[in-house]
């Protein structure tokens, strides 16, 4: 599937992709014309069938007389039609409580899941299927004609209505709660950190910066995907290098430099524009920060004075706990890209650092007078330290728990609450000391004399 993607358009194509998730009206569309197709092929099948069958089918089909197959077609396309009208206020108010609770950029994550889309579809697949086989039916003079194969998949298809509106409303009440967002948001962080581009050792590329010619892309808006590869083919066939000087994620305002190339050639413009996939919004497909962002709007949220709901806070840091754990054994995405041994292509790509940064500033500068999300912090900084081995990482750590302790000894007036803090902040002086000699001793070796 991957190489499939990669030979029609590469990141291009799987940004366009992904774009097809937030079009609410697609899925419904597709199960709309699937049951206008599933009415056709029943009336047709009806058309050939002799009247045979119908003994045989009886206590399992529709045996009734056309008026009634009329009544009963229009009761079920009236029925679902008016059901359907009511799905679609339930989802604008759920999204509308999203939206005002947890952020409006998390709207998005309501509009995609499949599972709103389908059942919605179903209703008006059914009102579809039941007007298809309607208008079949034929009386009196018309030369009757009734559709029971039609008229059975009818009440079928009802049936199914009634069972999916009942798992409906459970599924909105369940998805709406924080906790579920939450979790569902912390499952494609744990995607994207699990994917094989994390998974790969970083190349070391020559310290110095690329100088040259800086090129503007044609398109603005957020950069939604690069083609690494196709990027760094183009300049492996030139000889030059290229420096990009933008990441998935970023606004890119039109004319801005995004990439330096160390000579110039005359259809930079066009490879880069090739490349580079902007979007009207900011989209998860190579951006490891993206779900991060989430998760810091709805903390954020949450410990505004208008909700102050630090547990919620809580759980977000919890999350981002995981996923340092998971973090800790994997490196982060490559910042460069070779080409027979010779590095063509940087990146400008997120480094632990800036990943931290990203999950720890804003809530601890929301919640600078929350002795529990400070303790909470603290607690979760001392686990990743606890599984992290890197130097480099766990100066990292130790920098966000030093700027906690510092905020909570401004900002905490409850000395109760600072006395946890101090003692949750030498706990992580602990696991730091603890982490540091194994990793001390595999950097340098066992101390002599």
């Amino acid at each position: 599937m991957q190489g499939w993607l990669a030979g029609l358009g590469g990141a291009r194509l799987r940004a366009r992709i992904e774009d097809l998730g937030d079009q609410f009206w697609l899925r419904p569309a597709l199960v709309v014309a699937s049951c206008i197709g599933l009415g056709v092929l029943a009336t047709w099948y009806d058309e050939l069938t002799d009247d045979t069958w119908k003994v045989l089918s009886t206590g399992w089909f529709y045996s009734g007389s056309g008026e009634g197959a009329r009544s009963l077609l229009s009761a079920v396309a009236s029925s679902t039609i008016g059901v359907a009208g009511t799905i679609f206020s339930i989802t604008i108010a759920a999204l509308s409580l999203a939206s005002g609770q947890m952020g409006p950029r998390l709207i998005r994550n309501f509009v995609r899941d499949p599972r709103n889309q389908i059942a919605l579809g179903i209703f008006l697949g059914t009102f579809a299927y039941a007007l298809t086989v309607l208008r079949t039916v034929r009386t009196g003079d018309e030369g009757a004609f009734v559709p029971d194969l039609g008229v059975t998949g009818a009440m079928a298809l009802a049936l199914v209505c009634v069972g999916t509106l009942v798992w409906f409303v459970h599924h909105v009440a369940t998805s709406i709660n924080v906790e579920t967002v939450v979790g569902a948001v912390h499952d494609d962080l744990v995607a994207a950190i699990g994917s094989d581009a994390l998974g790969e050792p970083p190349l070391l590329s020559p310290s110095e910066v690329v100088r040259g010619e800086a090129v503007a892309a044609s398109g603005s808006g957020f950069l939604q995907a690069v083609d690494a590869d196709a990027l760094a083919d183009w300049a492996a066939e030139r000889g030059i290098e290229v420096a990009l000087r933008v990441r998935p994620g970023a606004f890119v305002p039109h004319g801005a430099p995004v990439a330096i190339i160390s000579a110039s050639t005359e259809d930079a413009r066009e490879a880069v524009d090739r490349a580079l996939t902007f979007g009207p919004r900011q989209a998860a497909l190579q951006d490891l920060e993206y779900p991060v962002r989430q998760l810091n709007e709805i903390a954020v949220r949450a410990l505004s004075p208008g909700i102050n709901d630090p547990f919620t806070a809580g759980s977000v840091l919890d999350r981002f706990g995981d996923a340092l754990c998971r973090l800790a054994k994997r490196h982060l995405p490559r910042g460069a890209v070779a080409r027979d041994g010779r590095i063509v292509l940087r990146l400008d790509v997120v480094d632990y650092d800036g990943l931290c940064d990203a999950m720890f500033h804003t809530v601890r500068q929301n919640g600078s007078g929350s002795a529990y999300v400070l303790i909470r912090l603290l607690e979760v900084l001392a686990h990743a330290a606890e599984v992290e081995r890197s130097p480099e990482r766990l100066a990292a750590l130790r920098r966000h728990a030093d700027l906690a302790i510092g905020v909570a000894r401004d900002g905490v007036s409850d000395p109760a609450g600072l006395e946890d803090c101090e003692r949750r902040h030498r706990a992580f002086a602990a696991s730091v000391d603890m982490a540091d000699a194994p990793a001390a001793a595999a950097t340098y070796g066992p101390r002599r004399g």
